[in-house]
């Protein structure tokens, strides 16, 4: 059982190492999948590496602050300039 955590442990490892690099994890999934490693193995470290990611992660202090902007309609309206196809067509 020891054995199986190292395991584990050094594909978590590995994954973390090439997620900062920029790798995605779907890429990493089919490298590791077409180098032998099971689906379940995989499923595990992805998910031990995400559990990891997340206790790294800075925590925020403070909590972001929503405003709310009212927005008359007349601001929005767009005025479309319709040309003739054939226009459009000659670049005219």
């Amino acid at each position: 059982m020891f054995k199986e955590k190292d395991y584990l442990q050094e594909i978590v490892d590995y994954i973390k190492k090439n997620l900062k690099k920029g790798y995605t994890k779907e890429s990493l999934k089919w490298a590791l999948l077409e180098q032998g490693y099971s689906r379940t193995e995989l499923e595990r470290a992805f998910k031990k590496a995400d559990e990891e990611f997340a206790l790294e992660a800075p925590v925020l202090k403070t909590k972001p602050r929503i405003t709310y902007e009212v927005v008359s309609p007349q601001e929005y309206k767009i005025k479309i300039k319709k040309q003739p196809f054939w226009k459009k067509l000659l670049g005219l």
